[in-house]
């Protein structure tokens, strides 16, 4: 099987790529990436001389970069391409209408006229918008977006139902709930909430800290969306979510303790506009269809992210200094070359 990650030098791409060539051994993967802010391709230094996998610079909104990706007989697609920053979304909305509506509707487009066979977007528990003090997000919860992230996400998702309905397409939607573990943009919660308490600096917390989540390992949602790969069905919607719901203060808690840090390092400040209060997720679909289950538990999964990030600190810092983002200016600046990963 080939297949195109879009994305595939982010957060989550980046391990569904380790994962999948450990566990497809007949997969070839080509890894379609912008390399944006959030696109590290040292997410993926161990793969340089893999012979199953091939990294592509390309934008999924350029017609062109589209198609070149296309051109390599690909038989199924995952799109993890997408802006995702909440905070940046509501200072400017403007990339993430582009990226994640306009994006996404190119890829459709051009899988259709080539006939790929499988098409995946990967998308967010966000879109669901807020969730009260009981009940959980099913696949039919109403969608009800509250920042323009969530909404250019939910937009997305109703391209993919479209597609499936008018055209027949094998498309399927994932909506999982919030992600941690290695190769995390530390503009996320709980990397920055690591590295800031590592060097013993203020621990930005919104509001009053009791925002609600339900967290899982991005190991546990790659073997999702493994399985979702294989068996789902054309046209389905699968959430994805661990049964682990924390408090945002409980999460920041946890980490100082791990690290043996003052919780006199937490510093509660304004909420942010729209910031929904819980998310929380029914996962029943995809446990009795696909017959997934989490692994990892939360004290388990934080314990091993904690580590991580305090045994790469070069890695740590070429993130925070721009190093890796001035390396890729020269390495690609001929886009029409694809190359092997660095």
């Amino acid at each position: 099987m080939k297949l195109l990650v879009t994305g595939g030098a982010g957060f989550i791409g980046s391990n569904f790529i380790h994962y999948m060539l450990e566990a497809q051994k007949d997969v070839q993967i080509l890894n379609f990436d912008c390399l944006t802010y959030a696109g590290n391709l040292a997410n993926l230094s161990q793969l340089s001389s893999h012979p199953r996998y091939t990294f592509m610079r390309g934008d999924i909104t350029t017609g062109r970069d589209v198609e070149r990706g296309m051109s390599q007989g690909i038989d199924a697609v995952i799109n993890f391409a997408a802006e995702t920053h909440v905070d940046r979304s509501i200072l400017d909305s403007t990339v993430f209408v582009r990226t994640n509506i306009e994006g996404t509707h190119l890829l459709l487009e051009v899988c259709r006229k080539k006939k790929v066979t499988r098409f995946i977007q990967v998308s967010t528990d966000e879109v669901y918008g807020s969730l009260g003090e009981t009940g959980k997000f099913t696949e039919e919860s109403p969608l009800a977006p509250n920042s323009p992230y969530a909404a250019s996400k939910a937009a997305a998702d109703l391209l993919i139902r479209a597609y499936h309905k008018t055209y027949g397409m094998d498309v399927m939607v994932t909506r999982c709930s919030n992600n941690y573990g290695p190769y995390q943009f530390p503009e996320k919660l709980l990397p920055l909430m690591i590295l800031n308490a590592l060097e013993n600096k203020p621990l930005p917390v919104y509001g009053d800290g009791l925002h609600r989540r339900d967290w899982i390992h991005v190991k546990d949602h790659c073997r999702a969306l493994h399985r979702v790969l294989m068996e789902g069905r054309p046209g389905r919607v699968y959430n994805i979510g661990s049964d682990q719901e924390r408090q945002n203060l409980e999460m920041v808690e946890q980490i100082l303790a791990l690290l043996e840090k003052s919780p006199e390092l937490i510093q509660f400040v304004k909420d942010r506009p729209g910031h929904d209060r819980r998310y929380a997720i029914d996962a029943t679909r995809l446990r009795r269809e696909l017959s997934w289950k989490p692994q990892i538990s939360l004290s388990e999964g934080l314990a091993q992210t904690v580590r991580w990030y305090q045994e790469n600190a070069l890695w740590v810092s070429h993130v925070r200094n721009g190093t890796y983002l001035e390396h890729y200016k020269k390495t690609y600046e001929n886009r029409d070359q694809t190359l092997k990963d660095l």
